[in-house]
């Protein structure tokens, strides 16, 4: 779930300085939302289905896309709000597509993977060998972070430059010794290379990767009360997913939006942290540890300075308002 494709969203730059009164001036339009395939957005598919927005009283269209291509129409100024990691919301702002997250999904929890070939049991393992990562996205980081809690450096391991969904294929040709995915990918690479192995995830560095629901500034400020009811349904989905009278058919749902089988989805759902309210609000305070939206995301914007994603750091406050979930 993550990006670098982004550096030809500055062209929306000037799309979204003028089109920002049109939010104002359609107010009693639907508010458009991208979603895309990730648990922790595919989630919003129970709200959908079970018509919560209708009982809260709030008009909305969700439209389906891939993920990259959801933050692009973002940039373009198409939808009112799209959902993204933390760190792929401070490379949209860098190229002129400002986003507010007023609402922190999940944390990933062990979805995002270090996948490595037979008879490689560690991370340690690893030195001197090949490993294939799309470089600049946030599995780049989850690398980084797990050479670094094991003493090592980037410059232990040759990187691969290969785009995520061809991870699998690529560890199943033998070219690297590893790679690094999310799920699906990350799954896929484990059932394509009997006997691989998952040696690392974000399950070991919980908060490392946060998703969210990023909203345009200007559809913010004019429709507060409007976004105050999105989250009020937000979290009565969370809470239809894990109360175990409900899980089923939640799951049900879940699965039928990707094509897959409640049984297959369950392990996705799993390993994806849903936020209840409680947990949303502490992560948005203020702090310097993965445990806190800012910490984490500043620890997300020093990589994406470092690796050239963009030049100048982003003032990562401007980026998250956990103003209307304090106030659920």
């Amino acid at each position: 779930m993550k990006l670098n494709v982004f550096k030809k969203a500055a062209k929306f730059a000037a799309v979204l300085s003028l089109s920002s009164l049109s939010w104002i001036a359609n107010a009693a339009e639907p508010l458009k939302i991208g979603y895309s395939d990730w648990p922790g957005w595919v989630a919003w598919e129970v709200a959908i289905e079970k018509k919560m927005f209708e009982k809260e009283g709030v008009d909305v269209q969700f439209e389906w896309f891939d993920y990259v291509a959801s933050m692009e129409a973002f940039a373009a100024g198409q939808l009112d709000a799209v959902g993204m990691t933390n760190g792929d919301a401070l490379v949209t702002g860098s190229t002129g597509a400002p986003s507010v997250m007023i609402a922190i999904n999940d944390y990933s929890n062990g979805n995002d993977m270090v996948v490595a070939q037979p008879g490689i049991s560690s991370i340690k393992e690893l030195k001197g060998k090949k490993i294939g990562v799309e470089v600049g996205f946030v599995g780049h980081l989850l690398l980084l972070t797990a050479l670094e809690e094991n003493g090592m450096s980037e410059s232990d391991v040759t990187l691969v430059n290969v785009p995520t969904n061809e991870t699998p294929q690529v560890l199943a040709s033998g070219e690297v010794d590893a790679i690094v995915a999310w799920q699906p990918s990350s799954g896929q690479a484990l059932n394509l290379v009997p006997g691989s192995s998952a040696v690392f995830t974000s399950a070991d560095k919980p908060g490392i990767i946060y998703d969210g629901l990023s909203v345009n500034p200007a559809s913010l400020a004019s429709r507060g009360a409007d976004w105050e009811k999105v989250l009020k349904v937000w979290y009565q989905a969370v809470d239809y997913i894990n109360d175990p009278k409900t899980r089923n058919d939640a799951l049900e749902i879940m699965s039928s939006r990707v094509g897959l089988t409640a049984a297959e989805y369950a392990p996705f759902l799993k390993g994806t942290k849903l936020l209840t309210l409680e947990e949303a609000k502490a992560a948005y305070k203020k702090g310097s540890g993965l445990d806190s939206i800012y910490g984490s995301s500043k620890i997300s914007d020093d990589f994406n300075v470092n690796n050239k994603v963009y030049d100048a750091p982003q003032d990562v406050d401007a980026y998250f308002d956990g103003s209307l979930t304090n106030g659920l």
